[in-house]
């Protein structure tokens, strides 16, 4: 029987998709197609370790031109294979070192305990839209980047749509591209600035590193393509405004977390907080490469050249792997040795070697700083949308969070009502 093309079901039931899927297919493997291509999708550890085996799976071919325009960027280190991906990934890894990352953590930090203790005198706070700054505000201080106070709003804005228009096909998705033509421009110039001498920066600070990277035939990355790279160091830290509001959507809902973040003396519970938001949440659904040859997953044929799936949203809800996976729990990470190929939020196998990626530390130290200082705010909740739709790509707890800091003058008419906070199930 031949397969029909799931695409417009992709679109349509979001992170849905993959469950229904399931639902109706025989055996460890899902059969379809995806984009007029021919598709498998597997999940699982064991799918991890296979997919993420450059001599099984090449991510290059696989990635389509919206992802590249949007959130990646074309040429970026996401879209190379083998010894050329190794090389720029070094790169990547020289960066995100522990002390970087530590670094780059008290930078954020500090920038929020800033925004923070202007938040009474604004009355009511959009909390997503908050951490955006904080973090863009942070990570640039880190990197190196020039940043007026009143440019960091147009910048976060502009890396909040790269990610949030890389799953839709609408104005979402136009705005990514525009955002990204925009700041990649903005960057190119930035490098080239340093490469004249106009511009003196720290040699080991992101823009310096990249400015000065060369690739293995001893060439400097183009202006734009070190403009693409700085991206993707900016952009995913700017992505933790997802993780840092569902923590607070987490909170609200199971008000005991909150409790014992309050309580954590050593640390250990912020930890199993952050690897239980990025567990319990959505973001992405899935990752796909193109099959390098012709392969077999467990006695079944996979032709080369057709997709392959990992079922990421499938893999962090395996009950196999997580007891009661939809009851939101971090006691299941206190003492829990992670895997390279379990919790695959953010990537599977060696970040160092592989696609997995080597800003996980960054967003996991992130949460394990921010949550608690969250935790630790005295705030009321105004009437509002907390619902986290599965139909979206990514998806957004629906107004922000909404959060009026107690003692807060009131500026503006509350959110309308709406119905009982939740996380749809799929």
């Amino acid at each position: 029987m031949p397969l029909f093309d799931t695409t417009l079901l992709l679109l349509l039931e979001g992170y849905a998709w993959l469950p229904s899927r399931w639902r109706e297919a025989q055996g460890e493997m899902i059969r379809t197609r995806l984009l007029g291509q021919r598709a498998v999708v597997l999940r699982g550890p064991d799918a991890a370790r296979f997919f993420y085996d450059d001599n099984h799976v090449q991510r290059a071919p696989a990635l389509p031109e919206p992802i590249k325009s949007t959130l990646f960027g074309h040429g970026a280190v996401h879209g190379l294979d083998q010894g050329a991906h190794r090389a720029r990934k070094a790169m990547f890894m020289g960066l995100m070192t522990p002390e970087s990352v530590a670094s780059l953590v008290r930078e954020t930090t500090a920038a929020w305990d800033e925004t923070v203790a202007t938040w009474p005198g604004r009355g009511e706070v959009v909390l997503f839209d908050e951490a955006a700054r904080v973090l863009t505000t942070g990570v640039c201080r880190w990197a190196g980047i020039p940043l007026d106070e009143e440019e960091a709003g147009p910048l976060a804005a502009d890396l909040v749509a790269m990610v949030d228009g890389f799953g839709s096909p609408g104005a979402r998705h136009w705005r990514a591209r525009g955002a990204r033509v925009r700041r990649e421009a903005w960057l190119a110039e930035m490098v080239e600035d340093v490469r004249r001498g106009g511009s003196r920066v720290p040699p080991t600070s992101a823009l310096g590193v990249v400015a000065a990277h060369r690739e293995p035939d001893g060439q400097p990355l183009a202006a734009r393509l070190a403009a693409v790279e700085l991206l993707n160091l900016v952009r995913p830290t700017v992505a933790v405004a997802w993780f840092l509001t569902f923590a607070a959507h987490a909170m609200h809902n199971w008000p005991v977390t909150r409790v014992r973040l309050n309580d954590d003396v050593d640390g250990a519970y912020a930890e199993a907080f952050a690897h239980e938001v990025r567990r319990f949440y959505p973001f992405a659904p899935f990752v796909a490469g193109k099959a390098a040859k012709d392969l077999t997953w467990k006695g079944e044929p996979i032709l080369a050249d057709w997709l392959v799936l990992l079922d990421v949203w499938g893999q962090n809800h395996d009950p196999a792997l997580w007891p009661n996976p939809c009851s939101f729990d971090p006691q299941r990470f206190i003492g829990r040795e992670i895997g390279p190929y379990d919790l695959i939020p953010q990537g599977g196998g060696d970040p160092a070697t592989g696609h997995r990626c080597p800003g996980e530390p960054v967003a996991v130290g992130l949460l394990e700083a921010l949550a608690p200082r969250l935790a630790r705010l005295d705030y009321t909740l105004p009437p509002q949308d907390l619902t986290v739709s599965p139909y979206r790509i990514p998806a957004r707890v629906a107004d922000g969070f909404v959060l009026r800091p107690v003692g807060a003058a009131v500026h503006r008419e509350p959110v309308v009502s709406r119905p009982r906070p939740q996380v749809h199930p799929l």
